[in-house]
């Protein structure tokens, strides 16, 4: 599946994608949030962190959101424009804060690691089917949206009905589950994650968050509405169903740094390659490649190999990347990556 429509005309961008940012706090060392004396200032946002992946991937990407009319505000729509991301559509709440988070320095999936959100109330939770305007959200050849804007609020959960809804002329909707059981609280998080991803053209989800469904087929039978399901299956791999093809692709070895990004970064290495119309094969390894980026860097997000490097490296038989071993600063050496790749 590659989506359709004009990328060359004025207004219409590659990739639009929803979703709240927060500015996130990182411990400068190890430990408990009570005993970390101090923190350093990032960005993170599931949907921000795809648009920026693929802006520095060179494609266009524009971030819908809302933020407060205040500094954190002003941080996050400086930071992600910076990656040259298009913010014009963001508004601005002068009622409303701009959410905030702190982390401790483990992987977000373990019960060890400590988050917490200050994002009740945010300007972000106060999205609606009527706010952002409907012609900044469907400029784009891909839309893509995640399961965390649907717990912020009813409003958000209303939008997300109404992004997700079959209707002609729509973009090509993207959907990661990325289910996070802290934001759900009461709501029945699995039927309305389920439910919305069966409106979407494709899908992202982890097997970890696949309502107990413990093979990608029965994710599949489960979900049989989308064109296209990618399944995620950690250090495994990940395998996609697309029409009548099934396909699996071995994630390569990675040296990991932080596992907090991974599966932005491979949801934008994904569609990078759907926009370019690469096979399915390729599409699993751009997602893999990108998202062992990620994982080789500190924080939400690393730059990604330059095009080329990826290509190359995702044209691989089946032996060398089988070889492939990628640790820090990877991306950036591609004579190492290359030496490693020919290790026998």
């Amino acid at each position: 599946m590659t989506p359709t429509g004009p990328c060359d005309t004025p207004d219409v961008v590659d990739v639009v994608a929803l979703g709240e940012s927060m500015v996130t706090f990182l411990p400068t060392r190890p430990g408990r949030l009570a005993d970390v004396p101090s923190f350093e200032r990032g960005i993170g946002g599931a949907e921000s962190n795809v648009a920026c992946v693929l802006a520095a991937a060179g494609h266009s990407a524009r971030w819908v959101s809302r933020v407060g009319d205040d500094p954190f505000g002003d941080h996050l729509v400086e930071a992600i424009g910076g990656y040259g991301v298009d913010v014009a559509h963001v508004r601005r709440d002068p009622d409303r804060p701009t959410g905030i988070y702190f982390r401790t320095a483990g992987d977000r999936a373990t019960d060890a690691h400590e988050v917490a959100y200050y994002r009740a109330g945010s300007a972000a939770s106060a999205m609606s089917p009527t706010d952002p305007d409907p012609t900044s959200v469907g400029a784009g050849r891909v839309l893509h949206l995640s399961g965390i804007t649907a717990a912020l609020s009813g409003s958000c959960l209303d939008l997300m009905r109404a992004l997700t809804a079959r209707r002609p002329g729509r973009p090509l909707v993207s959907f990661d589950v990325n289910h996070r059981p802290g934001l759900w609280r009461d709501l029945d998080a699995p039927g309305v994650l389920r439910d919305l991803a069966r409106g979407a053209d494709l899908v992202f989800v982890g097997q970890d968050e696949a309502w107990g469904l413990h093979s990608a087929e029965a994710v599949r039978a489960a979900l049989p509405e989308p064109e296209v399901l990618v399944v995620k299956q950690g250090a495994a791999g990940a395998t996609v169903f697309d029409k009548q093809d099934v396909t699996f692709v071995p994630a390569p070895r990675v040296e990991v740094v932080a596992a907090v990004g991974a599966g932005d970064a491979f949801a934008a290495g994904f569609l990078s390659a759907t926009l370019r119309g690469l096979p399915a094969r390729d599409r699993l390894r751009h997602g893999h490649l990108m998202a062992a980026a990620a994982l080789t860097a500190p924080g939400d997000l690393a730059a990604p190999p330059a095009r080329e490097h990826a290509d190359r490296l995702a044209a691989l038989d089946d032996a060398a990347w089988g070889r492939l071993r990628l640790g820090p600063s990877w991306t950036e050496d591609v004579r190492r990556a290359d030496e490693e790749v020919r290790t026998p």
